[in-house]
């Protein structure tokens, strides 16, 4: 006797790209969504940047089309938040296109997050910066969601990328820097390892700092960033101070009065006696530099 046939089970297209699942999350669908109705995610840590690998998405994107679905979720404001696929939607801009393929979830705020983190955090050249605030709301998200123990929540952060604990912990500490100063971290014109002592600073400290360096042309070494770490810690910092670290004066001697009223002419309003002086002792010491670079000249000729 024959047996009867087994009917044939089709797989959907939602399963093969593996989005079956709970009922809860239904909005599981790819659609072409307009560009004007995709809104970058709320502090989205990474640079979109229109460098040499732009041009190789634009120029893939005019050949091929896009080819991976960006991931969004829908905005109770209306439109969609974009999770994954910023640097495709630029493409598509720089290409003239009005719409784009996307693949829309419903996923709650720490989800998002932790997805947006994991599918940028393995690029090629990720700046100080960008990862320094990706592993700050990536670990938030963890707690948020109920990790237990900071060392074991920094570790699962840093596993995608392949980074330990202890290396996602120093990122999070440069998180605390002001702008200004996690570009100079960027630059390599600041080490890390400095940039993480001198994110104990308090917020104002670190935009005296800033404003020193400006200045000066002059950027802390470890040794300096760990005095000016404890100073703070303190609560002895000032500015004053820490211009005397930068031009390594703290140890001077030397006691000059200036004629403010004439000296001042030549310097911002908001700068003090101490500020004045300093600059004053670094010029001094330019320019004797100068003249015994001159005298070591002289002296070959």
């Amino acid at each position: 006797m024959r047996r009867p046939k087994k009917e044939i089970q089709l797989t959907s297209y939602d399963e093969l790209l593996g989005l079956e699942e709970s009922p809860e999350k239904s909005m599981n669908q790819v659609v072409e969504i307009e560009l004007e109705k995709l809104y970058p995610f709320k502090n989205h840590p990474f640079h979109v940047s229109d460098d040499e690998k732009m041009a190789e998405t634009v120029e893939s994107i005019k050949n091929y089309g896009v080819l991976n679905p960006a991931l969004v979720r829908p905005r109770s404001e209306g439109g969609y938040e974009l999770i994954s696929g910023h640097r495709r939607k630029r493409g598509c801009e720089l290409c003239g296109k009005t719409t784009m393929p996307v693949l829309v979830r419903n996923y709650t705020d720490d989800e998002a997050v932790i997805i947006m983190v994991d599918s940028n955090i393995q690029r090629e050249n990720i700046l100080p910066s960008e990862k320094a605030h990706a592993y700050k709301m990536k670990y938030d998200a963890m707690k948020h969601q109920g990790s237990k123990g900071e060392k074991y929540t920094a570790d699962m952060v840093g596993e995608t990328a392949g980074d330990s604990g202890r290396t996602v912990q120093r990122y999070i500490r440069l998180a605390s820097l002001s702008d200004g100063l996690l570009e100079y971290v960027d630059d390599n014109k600041i080490p890390m390892i400095v940039g993480e002592k001198l994110s104990y600073l308090k917020p104002q400290e670190q935009e005296w700092l800033l404003e020193g360096i400006v200045n000066s042309n002059i950027f802390p070494t470890k040794q300096q960033a760990e005095q000016l770490k404890e100073c703070s810690a303190n609560g002895k910092l000032n500015q004053g101070y820490i211009y005397a670290v930068l031009l390594k004066k703290e140890n001077s001697k030397i006691n000059v009065t200036i004629p403010a009223k004439k000296i001042g002419n030549y310097f911002p309003e908001t700068y003090s006696k101490e500020q004045i002086e300093e600059v004053i002792f670094m010029l001094l010491d330019k320019w004797k530099q100068n003249r015994e670079g001159v005298a070591d000249a002289e002296d070959t000729v």
